[in-house]
């Protein structure tokens, strides 16, 4: 507490500089921006309020729109009239998007009426999706126009809020995409030649419903800044941006992070999510978890008579499931990743299951080999597991071989199943695989304890 108020009563004190007060250098508003996530919603506002003008203005664009968010929403009508009409289009509807429906008809009003039917289109698409990402505003040329026409257009449209200015497209009439052109081949090209000769038109486009970890993948694999996106016609409908993506990267990666840990996707940053609504996403899994786990306890019932035969077996259970578990995880783990950076496809799962049997083969012989010599090796052997310590090494052993190509083959697998049946693979988490494992890892360690020590201790 003693920090969060050494906080406060920093956040009070009026923002300087060598420049003089009130005025930030590039250096100190960095510093605020780094410090920005540690500040308390209170301190935020009374930051944001002592910046000058042209000082905040830089800085609120710089802000994610959660962040934005806040801000405005505790701003007077005329501060958020000024602060909405200074966000591009798409960066209008993601702050309605973070704001709620209830705020939609408020921002609206403040914008201007060519800028209004521009976002309420956008938000006409899924937010997830191509149409919901992408900028209404971007270079436009026609086919026809000379180059010496088309640099003196481009210079009058660098002037309105264009998105990007690295590429124009090229559109006929009805707003269908025929090609694109870059500043370098126009620049490059005779005055006199159309933009019909210079442009190229096997370009990259999105349809406007594409998911955004699609698109996400599209940018990965061509160096571009920006894909334009078309309906079904192919009319071209706006663009989709590297930084507007950069951000949907980070959203993805964080998802399936956090899938992979047995929570629930959070909706918000961890420090904003309501603890009751953080409880709720935790306690989902951990509930499934540990009624998944109870088949461990009827399975350990259902060969109590070997272990009260043979208490030592006890003794390598915890060994036996760990080793069966963490394959398994280590299994999920890589294939999950690899589908979601496009490495493995669903019809590859033919070629995974051989590598993970191999993989698991050496793997569990590696760990068998391991626990056998742990076993025979031991100073206190005959002390501890008897006089047919030999076999118990060797069901230990064979077991642990068993378990482990068991818990690679599940790891490796589910998230193909998952896949198939159109559940985000990431579903299949390390606990989650951790936990399948345990109960069939029991069953065959105590199958093969049956096998070894049936005549002697069983």
């Amino acid at each position: 507490m003693a920090d969060d108020s050494k906080l406060s009563d920093e956040s009070k004190k009026p923002i300087e500089s060598a420049e003089g007060p009130g005025l930030l250098d590039q250096e100190a508003l960095s510093q605020l921006f780094d410090s920005w996530g540690s500040l308390s919603t209170h301190a935020k506002r009374e930051k944001f309020a002592s910046l000058q003008r042209t000082d905040a203005e830089e800085f609120f664009l710089s802000l994610k729109v959660d962040d934005q968010a806040d801000l405005i929403a505790e701003a007077s009508s005329l501060e958020k009239r000024s602060w909405v009409r200074m966000l591009a289009p798409d960066d209008v509807a993601d702050l309605i998007q973070e704001l709620g429906p209830d705020h939609k008809d408020k921002i609206l009003k403040l914008l201007d009426p060519q800028t209004c039917r521009e976002v309420t289109a956008l938000l006409a698409y899924a937010e997830d999706n191509a149409g919901g990402l992408m900028n209404s505003r971007f270079v436009r040329l026609r086919p026809d126009m000379s180059v010496d026409e088309a640099i003196s257009y481009l210079r009058i449209q660098a002037k309105t809020q264009v998105e990007i200015i690295y590429y124009a497209y090229v559109i006929d009439s009805d707003q269908t995409l025929m090609g694109v052109t870059s500043f370098r081949e126009l620049f490059s090209s005779a005055p006199h030649k159309k933009i019909r000769e210079i442009m190229k038109t096997d370009l990259v486009k999105v349809p406007v419903n594409l998911d955004q970890e699609h698109i996400a993948k599209i940018f990965s694999q061509h160096d571009l800044m920006a894909l334009p996106v078309v309906d079904e016609w192919g009319h071209i409908k706006g663009i989709v941006t590297f930084d507007d993506i950069a951000s949907v990267l980070q959203e993805e990666a964080t998802e399936d992070i956090q899938k992979l840990g047995a929570v629930e996707a959070l909706d918000a940053p961890y420090m904003k999510t309501p603890f009751f609504e953080l409880l709720k996403k935790r306690a989902t899994w951990l509930i499934l978890l540990f009624i998944g786990e109870m088949f461990t306890a009827s399975a350990m019932g259902y060969f109590q008579h070997e272990i009260q035969r043979a208490v030592v077996l006890a003794l390598f259970i915890p060994l036996i499931i760990s080793s069966g578990g963490n394959s398994g995880s280590q299994a999920s783990t890589l294939i999950i990743r690899a589908m979601a950076l496009g490495e493995v496809r669903l019809r590859d799962w033919l070629r995974v299951l051989m590598r993970e049997i191999a993989a698991g083969v050496c793997l569990g012989l590696v760990l068998g080999l391991i626990g056998l010599c742990r076993i025979l090796l031991w100073p206190t052997r005959d002390q501890l597991y008897g006089e047919h310590y030999l076999l118990i090494a060797l069901t230990v052993g064979i077991s642990v071989i068993g378990v482990v190509l068991w818990g690679t083959i599940a790891g490796s697998m589910l998230p193909f199943v998952l896949k198939k049946l159109r559940i985000d693979p990431a579903t299949a988490s390390a606990p989650f695989v951790a936990t399948l494992v345990d109960v069939t890892g029991l069953i065959i360690y105590f199958t093969v304890a049956a096998l070894t020590l049936s005549g002697t201790m069983l």
